[in-house]
């Protein structure tokens, strides 16, 4: 099993180019089970979760191929319809190919994702708007069992509680439904956007994206034509790196980056010190010596993201006061203090809310990550830790960060990859 050794240091500089995002990544994949052609994507990036969805459709029978720059997805071969145990219960979101194998196929099996460590994530709200398109469901020995046999109908469905992969799944459902569909409480992340923005451009007529209400005009069971598409870049990536030039104080520029992705994300930056330049696809961080106490809530995009949660409570150990830190989507995602307590930091967890107690020397020891954002906190906090700290169970940052180590390394950090 690999581990990071990394080495505290004064300064990083230079450009870090950020890779697609694996959370637009993953129901765009699913997404190819509606076409009837090779769907050509680009700017994918080089992460487990993107394999093992990528695995979990070649064993459905489709043929997913790397040519040059891009992957090529080819779902018309399909012949299996069962999404088994050991792919699902490796990453959640393989949930996501529920709502497309129905709306095409008619029927599958997908297995229950079980558990999580950041928290429970139910998909019964996935389920409950798949029986109100006319789906019938059961759960048979560990496994959703699902049928239409006349095809999903449209209808009007509103979700409790915004879910991002409920949002996703429902929409992929609904391309194929017969009529249309109106989908209320729907999640507004960008990585749902693009999901229904190619869609949109491939045949798929789509209203209100970007919105809370989306309204989808089902093709009635026909397979859709996807042209070529570029996955836009990852926003939780962009915000680690913007993080790390922010607790190091170091200028750091971001190419191929959507500023637009990052408001709440840049907007805490500036509350604790940072300033910014920004073009079209680069944004510069220029740091503050001076590192500002922030309160932070975590809440549903466009507010500031869970994902980026564990990454500013490092950076808080370095800012001068109290920082205050509100959890309010996952009720167990502070797994990652106990180990920056290990490092020095003085954190009073109290229910959801972080209490940081700044500035703190950290000192570099051993660690272990706990899931793939608080990964990313622990490294945050080795680059401005006296001496060496080993970080134990990367293979959670290999779900979602693309190639972290060299990234880092062509901006001055001192990072080893290792093997125990």
């Amino acid at each position: 099993m690999d581990y990071l050794k990394i080495e505290g240091i004064k300064s990083l500089n230079g450009t870090i180019k950020i890779s697609g995002a694996k959370n637009a990544s993953l129901p765009l994949i699913a997404m190819t089970i509606l076409a009837k052609n090779s769907v050509h994507i680009k700017n994918l990036p080089s992460v487990v979760d993107i394999n093992t969805l990528l695995k979990l459709l070649t064993n459905l029978g489709a043929s997913c191929d790397f040519l040059d720059d891009r992957v090529v997805v080819d779902t018309s071969t399909i012949t299996q319809t069962k999404a088994t145990y050991d792919i699902v219960k490796t990453m959640r979101a393989s949930i996501l190919v529920l709502g497309p194998i129905l709306a095409r196929f008619g029927h599958c099996e997908v297995s229950l994702p079980g558990g999580c460590a950041i928290g429970q994530r139910p998909i019964d709200l996935h389920l409950k708007a798949l029986e109100q398109m006319g789906a019938i469901i059961n759960i048979k020995s560990g496994y959703i069992e699902a049928s239409a046999p006349n095809g999903l109908k449209a209808c009007n469905i509103s979700f409790d509680k915004i879910t991002v992969t409920g949002t996703a799944n429902i929409v992929m459902a609904a391309a194929l439904a017969d009529g249309i569909t109106t989908l209320t409480n729907a999640a507004r992340e960008p990585e749902v956007v693009q999901l229904c923005e190619v869609l949109n451009a491939n045949g798929v007529k789509i209203e209100g994206i970007g919105t809370a209400v989306l309204t989808i005009h089902g093709t009635n069971g026909k397979c859709i034509d996807i042209k070529e598409f570029s996955v836009i870049p990852d926003r939780i990536e962009a915000g680690t790196y913007l993080c790390a030039g922010a607790i190091t104080r170091s200028e750091l520029t971001l190419s191929n980056v959507q500023a637009k992705h990052l408001g709440a994300v840049l907007a805490k930056l500036e509350e604790m010190g940072s300033t910014f330049t920004l073009t079209d696809d680069t944004v510069t961080i220029h740091p503050s010596w001076d590192i500002k106490p922030v309160k932070i809530v975590t809440q549903e995009y466009p507010a500031f993201p869970t994902d980026m949660q564990a990454q500013f409570l490092a950076l808080a150990t370095q800012a001068d006061g109290v920082s205050i830190i509100e959890e309010r989507l996952f009720e167990n995602r502070f797994m990652h203090v106990s180990e920056l307590q290990r490092m020095g930091a003085d954190i009073t967890l109290n229910g959801n809310i972080a209490t940081v107690n700044g500035k703190n020397q950290l000192s570099g020891t051993d660690v272990m990550a706990t899931d793939l954002r608080a990964s990313s906190a622990l490294v945050l906090a080795a680059l401005v830790a006296n001496g060496t700290t080993n970080i134990h169970r990367i293979y959670h940052l290999d779900r979602g960060y693309d190639r972290l180590k060299e990234k880092l390394e062509m901006v001055g950090a001192k990072i080893q990859r290792l093997s125990e």
